[in-house]
């Protein structure tokens, strides 16, 4: 993965990453606001040429986009803000490719104009981030694929490298050295969580993500990232089923009081 340049010094990146399901059931999952919602951040789509797409990052951090391509099921393009009041447009693509075996490429594009390094190091966050994602895309279209979701978030701050944080988080969840199939259950003085290691990756911006089987079906994750010179912690738990409002509600503010301890 890297950034490119084209001969107009427009830079771009992109992720891709084999999923399962047929390219309707994709792409419902990475272009409507439902099923975007279920495994990334809570979304909400116009399904047309012109329509708005309003992503709610977290509390006060909403992003608004304009979708410039509307073309079900397999391409979507959107046209919103870079960071920062002077910042060139991004333009983000969502493509569904259909492959063998029940399973669809979804590959996503970020492009800006004007070529600054700014523009270079925006991007190249951006990159960073999406395996994280896309491992929890994974698990939801293999186990939860259509259920509406209830998420639990936490993030805190750490002066620390990026690397000393994530030892900490994956140390206290009890994840360090735990690989793919491994049993896991949340640590004490957390609420109550088991599940199976679905994926550990310990790369440039780590993450983990947990198939989660109690108290109820569900995705546990965590990642780490630096910003500045400072590195953030965060936590994502994406509960499915019935019962999945009330637990998240119920637990939520235990998990952000863990993570805010853990990192005082």
């Amino acid at each position: 993965m890297s950034v490119k340049r084209d001969a107009s010094g427009r830079q771009s990146i992109q992720v891709e990453v084999e999923v399962p399901g047929a390219v309707e059931e994709v792409w419902k999952a990475v272009a409507t606001g439902p099923g975007i919602s279920s495994w990334f951040c809570p979304t909400e789509i116009e399904e047309k040429t012109g329509g708005v797409i309003r992503t709610m990052m977290g509390p006060g951090m909403e992003s608004l986009a304009s979708v410039t391509v509307w073309d079900p099921p397999r391409r979507l393009a959107a046209e919103g803000p870079g960071a920062g009041p002077d910042a060139a447009p991004m333009i983000t693509e969502w493509i569904v490719e259909p492959r063998s075996g029940n399973a669809c490429l979804v590959r996503v594009i970020h492009s800006m104009s004007g070529g600054t390094d700014e523009q270079r190091k925006q991007l190249e966050g951006i990159e960073c981030g999406w395996p994280y994602f896309f491992a929890i895309l994974r698990v939801y279209l293999a186990h939860f694929r259509g259920q509406p979701v209830s998420i639990i978030r936490t993030m805190q701050q750490d002066s620390g490298p990026v690397n000393d944080a994530w030892s900490a988080l994956t140390g206290t969840l009890g994840i360090t050295g735990l690989r793919k199939g491994a049993r896991w259950t949340s640590p004490p003085g957390t609420p109550s969580l088991t599940g199976v290691v679905e994926q550990v990756d310990g790369d440039k911006q780590p993450y983990a993500a947990i198939r989660l089987d109690g108290p109820i079906p569900g995705i546990a994750s965590a990642s780490a990232f630096a910003m500045g010179d400072c590195a953030i912690v965060t936590m994502g738990i994406y509960l499915y089923g019935d019962e999945a409002p009330a637990i998240a509600a119920r637990d939520e503010p235990a998990w952000q009081e863990w993570m805010k301890e853990l990192f005082s």
